[in-house]
């Protein structure tokens, strides 16, 4: 009983709880069970020769590791998890750090810049690609009736031709072809023809002045013989004298109208022949046309230096783009169109009082001409044309043309938006164009060399300049196709 006591631990207790106990209950209060030993597995382990086999095997193994692969220590492991370098390489010094986010950040804005330029650049070249000739080559092949009969004609020596042309340069041209067409469709020399002074600017150059003549005469000795005026057996002649031709003949009205008389008279007095030849010719004479158009009426030597000499400048820093402005007074004035409120007064004062220069359509309203795509652009119409092609902002561009009305100032929104603008006086250097001033006809024929050698060709209101560009550009491209 000693023992139990030395053993047992007593607790006061109420009495009411104990009442409420059963014994069994109270006996497990009083009596704790024994404990396992904690410490009897470790010390059996301890002394267990296997346990330390493995620990040193396990150990050697991660020293071999380690020093075979050079591993970093394990991620949970490592001061930072969150880089599988070692911290001293990573973080050298806060200068490091940002000295390689400024590097990252500079290559980044390099590619974001290359990869915007790459777009530009392919914008850029869209916007100059030329038009694919589809594998046509031009060609002036006539047929072998039409050489039949050349030989014949260059040596009649009974039938000459007179044509007075009018208008701008580029209409003159025109005529002149026309002329050529003319006295081919007659079997008659053509005596070179008579430049009309110009209503409104004056100009009294000459053929020769304009054109070569002796290209002229020599490009076309196979075709229509040119001479520079009448022979002494024809001066005294009272040549039959039509001055009223109707639009777009053909070849047949032609012969049957003017033909029985000519040959009586032996002279042919033309005026006015502005669309006057019908545009849809047999093939011969379609070529006759454009051979006349485009090799026979070469500019004359000082135009033609001057003219490629400014092209050439243009040139000289990549493609340029040539655009054909229609913004002079006189054109205001013919076309029955308004230029901006500035000026719709003096326009239509200046109309009134010339009524003959008004060659639009006299019935329609100045609205109506507009809707209807009769009037030219004016400058902020152009810019948005330009724009809407694509027109880079960089783009040289030559403005041929005469001043418009109101001066530089009315270019100033295309100016605004192609800061590369250019006309003849810009690129001219002082004293080239003394010997052209006050010869419209000379200035116009400076603009059409360096129109023709851009690009792109783009005029701002439909004109004889425009369809001559336009034509010789499709038949650069190939418009004929040689059999």
């Amino acid at each position: 009983m000693s023992k139990l006591k030395k053993q047992l631990s007593y607790i006061s207790v109420p009495s009411q709880i104990i009442n409420s106990l059963s014994s069994s209950s109270l006996q497990s209060l009083l009596v704790s069970p024994k404990k396992p030993s904690k410490s009897s597995f470790s010390r059996n382990s301890y002394k267990n020769p296997r346990f330390w086999f493995l620990t040193l095997f396990l150990v050697g193994l991660f020293g071999m590791l380690k020093l075979g692969f050079n591993l970093d220590p394990p991620i949970p492991f490592s001061p930072y998890p969150c880089f599988t370098t070692s911290p001293r390489d990573s973080f050298a010094s806060n200068e490091q750090q940002n000295g390689q986010k400024d590097e990252i950040l500079k290559g980044f804005n390099e590619s974001q810049a290359l990869v915007s330029k790459g777009f530009e650049d392919s914008e850029e070249s869209e916007f100059w690609k030329q038009p694919d000739g589809m594998g046509y080559r031009p060609c002036l092949h006539f047929s072998r009736e039409y050489r039949k009969y050349s030989n014949a004609i260059v040596k009649d020596r009974r039938k000459y031709l007179l044509v007075v042309v009018s208008g701008g340069m580029n209409q003159q041209r025109n005529q002149i072809v026309d002329a050529v067409v003319i006295a081919r469709i007659l079997g008659a020399a053509l005596v070179v023809p008579i430049l009309q002074v110009n209503v409104i600017w004056g100009d009294e150059s000459e053929f020769s002045d304009i054109f070569d003549l002796e290209h002229f005469k020599s490009v076309l000795a196979n075709d229509v013989r040119i001479v520079s005026s009448l022979p002494s057996t024809h001066i005294m002649t009272r040549p039959v004298e039509e001055k009223r031709t109707p639009l777009h003949v053909s070849p047949q009205w032609i012969r049957a109208r003017y033909l029985r008389r000519l040959n009586r008279e032996g002279v042919l007095l033309l005026r006015g022949l502005d669309s006057r030849l019908s545009k849809d010719l047999p093939s011969d004479l379609q070529k006759l046309r454009c051979k006349v158009a485009f090799h026979a009426l070469r500019f004359a030597p000082p135009i033609l230096q001057l003219g490629n000499k400014l092209a050439e400048r243009m040139r000289s820093k990549g493609p340029y783009l040539s655009l054909h402005l229609r913004m002079e007074k006189d054109v205001w004035v013919r076309t029955g169109c308004l230029p901006g409120p500035e000026y719709d007064e003096m326009i239509s004062n200046e109309r009134k009082q010339r009524p003959e220069l008004l060659t639009a359509r006299s019935n329609m309203t100045y609205h109506e001409r507009k809707l209807a795509g009769l009037c030219p652009l004016n400058a902020v119409e152009v810019t948005r044309l330009l724009k809407a092609l694509g027109a880079p902002k960089i783009a040289r561009i030559y403005w041929a043309g005469g001043e418009p009305l109101g001066g530089k100032e009315a270019l100033l929104p295309l100016i605004t938006e192609f800061p590369h603008l250019y006309n003849k006086e810009d690129l001219a250097l002082p004293g080239e164009l003394e010997p052209f001033a006050n010869k419209a006809s000379l200035m116009a024929a400076i603009d059409y060399i360096v129109s023709e050698n851009s690009d792109i060709f783009m005029p701002s209101h439909g004109g004889n300049m425009g369809h001559a560009i336009q034509v010789k550009s499709l038949l650069l491209l190939g418009y004929y196709q040689c059999s």
